[in-house]
């Protein structure tokens, strides 16, 4: 295997790691805002209790978009010192 088949192996799995962390980042971002539409709120306490849980939802989703947007823009690492069979 050649240096540079090693890097785009590399640079593959980056790019399939940053999507699937994308993709759980969404759908907790979905889980956030359709929440309070399927809970039953029937009183005060509940109301406040399900703006804090959709909140919390809400950023943990915005974290992982974002930290798949980090992983994206990460510059290719070099494998020159690597071990080649």
């Amino acid at each position: 295997m050649t240096e540079r088949d090693a890097l785009a192996k590399h640079n593959e799995r980056m790019t399939a790691l940053a999507g699937f962390v994308n993709a759980l980042g969404l759908r907790l971002i979905g889980f956030a805002v359709l929440r309070p539409f399927t809970d039953n709120l029937t009183d005060t306490d509940s109301l406040t209790n399900a703006a804090w849980t959709t909140l919390g939802w809400g950023i943990a989703g915005l974290a992982m978009h974002g930290l798949s947007h980090y992983i994206l823009k990460r510059p290719a690492v070099s494998l020159r010192h690597t071990r080649q069979p």
